[in-house]
């Protein structure tokens, strides 16, 4: 049997990929110690300053091969030993793991700076760094969800709320007993009443012109102080940003751990703000009213509280199914075609993707949220039939402008109930079969048939599309500058 030939660690070092500094040093320490040698002892013996050896034992130094070769021999060993002993022991390996959770992203996110692990420090304590540096690890994963994730958490969050049928009996609870704290009388909340909310949760209100750009609003909890962005004054309702920010207190909303938890509490917050907006108990009796005299109209639902048209068709879906047993349906379609947000318990086949989400997919072009944006009468409110494989649905709609492009907004029903609202005697009519057929998902076949192979149009391409979802609690959010303005505008 011909002789094992020798260990050739610089052939190692190239070819395998389990080659470390770190762990070679802590191999040398732990025969050294077993050796009852210390560090000084086997830097004499190999003729080296036990500073050198120190910095190859705690892997900070890569050695030569000729100088682990001289460590082998003073420790009584073969070089084999260092590159394939026995496995450590578990002081050694929680140390190894400890180094090189220091060197990596995690620690200098915290801001953690390395430390030299002593003798002194307990195993225990060893254990336990381990131990969070893995948890804070998994909550970092966990935060950075891909869109597949967020689709998910968005698909359940849609089961729940057809369930409910959009209506959530605690939230509407915290409607009233906040507005019966501000002894708002019912109807439409003002922009003084929303003022009192605030100053009835402790908090004073600050319009500024250096909100950091990734906010709607920053709320100071150590000094009671909510700031909005100044040009709120000049566009847009103030209203909403205040309610919008104070629901989080009223909710008692902790800091999310997971997107599908943040989804949930930015629902829950819009929710609340709705229902301070349009009050349940003056709004349901309006909509009956409305509804017996088959007058039912999301524009007088706008109109009589000062809300935008969106809120008001939120609002309506809140209540129409449990006050008015008339189930519906919601979407809200950008100027592209790609649905960005939409709810129903009407049975309406929305347009999904395998997870089962319709969000950030293509409305048919015949469906009155697509139809609506060819209408030249802006003005006005546009009714349509729509005749789709799963039966008739009517719609209403409307194109509001937003930061991000225009976006039609729209609520339908079943033909059925149509008779409850104004705007059943349209004319207009649609047909799409786009849950049950092709339908325009697809050119017409003599426009592919000229087209195809003649064209080939530049893509613009979704930042997020190989991204993951902005990272952290709160999604999106710079906290440095969140941070940085919030010690500028705190009292002195």
């Amino acid at each position: 049997m011909s002789p094992t030939p020798p260990v050739d660690l610089a052939h190692h070092a190239v070819d395998d990929e389990e080659v470390d500094p770190l762990l070679i040093g802590r191999r040398i320490r732990q025969l050294r110690t077993e050796r009852g040698m210390t560090l000084e002892d086997l830097a004499t013996a190999v003729d080296r300053v036990p500073s050198q050896l120190s910095m190859i034992e705690n892997g900070r130094r890569e050695a030569k091969l000729s100088l682990l070769r001289a460590i082998a021999r003073a420790l009584g060993s073969g070089l084999e030993a260092l590159w394939e002993s026995e496995p450590l022991d578990e002081r050694a390996t929680l140390e190894i793991g400890l180094e090189r959770a220091m060197r990596g992203q995690t620690f200098q996110a915290l801001g953690i700076a390395p430390f030299r692990i002593g003798k002194t420090v307990p195993t225990d304590a060893l254990k336990a760094m381990l131990a969070l540096q893995s948890e804070i690890d998994r909550l970092r994963d966990e935060r950075a969800a891909t869109p597949e994730e967020a689709r998910r958490a968005n698909v359940a969050l849609r089961r729940l709320m057809r369930t409910q049928n959009n209506y959530f009996p605690d939230l509407e609870q915290h409607a009233r007993d906040l507005l019966a704290r501000v002894d708002h009388p019912g109807g439409p909340l003002t922009q003084r009443t929303a003022s009192d909310i605030a100053a009835h949760l402790g908090f004073s209100l600050h319009y500024v012109p250096d909100l950091p750009q990734t906010t709607r609003s920053v709320a100071d909890l150590k000094n009671g102080r909510l700031y909005l962005s100044r040009t709120l004054t000049a566009k847009g309702d103030p209203r909403t940003a205040v309610l919008q920010a104070l629901s989080s207190r009223v909710l008692g909303h902790v800091e999310p751990s997971s997107y599908a938890e943040f989804l949930r509490q930015r629902v829950e917050t819009n929710y609340l703000t709705g229902a301070l907006l349009i009050p349940e108990e003056h709004a349901v009796a309006a909509l009956q009213e409305a509804k017996s005299r088959r007058a039912i109209s999301i524009e007088d639902l706008r109109d009589a509280y000062s809300v935008s048209y969106e809120t008001a068709a939120h609002r309506f879906c809140n209540l129409a199914t449990r006050h008015l047993d008339i189930p519906v349906h919601f979407l809200k379609v950008h100027e592209s075609g790609t649905i960005t947000k939409s709810y129903e318990n009407d049975d309406v086949n929305f347009p999904t993707d395998r997870l089962g989400s319709s969000e950030g997919q293509l409305c048919c072009r015949r469906w009155t949220s697509r139809v609506v944006f060819d209408v030249p009468d802006k003005f006005n409110p546009y009714y349509q039939y729509t005749d789709t494989g799963n039966g008739t649905y009517w719609c209403t709609a409307r194109v509001e402008a937003s930061s991000e492009g225009a976006h039609s907004v729209s609520v339908g029903v079943r033909f059925d109930d149509t008779k409850w609202f104004i705007g059943r005697d349209t004319a207009n009519r649609g047909v799409s079969k786009h849950s049950v057929e092709v339908c325009c998902r697809r050119a017409p076949a003599e426009l592919e048939g000229a087209w195809r192979d003649n064209a080939w149009p530049g893509v613009r391409t979704p930042r997020t599309l190989l991204a993951t979802l902005p990272t952290g609690s709160f999604p999106g959010v710079d906290t440095t500058d969140v941070y940085e303005f919030l010690e500028a505008h705190a009292p002195s």
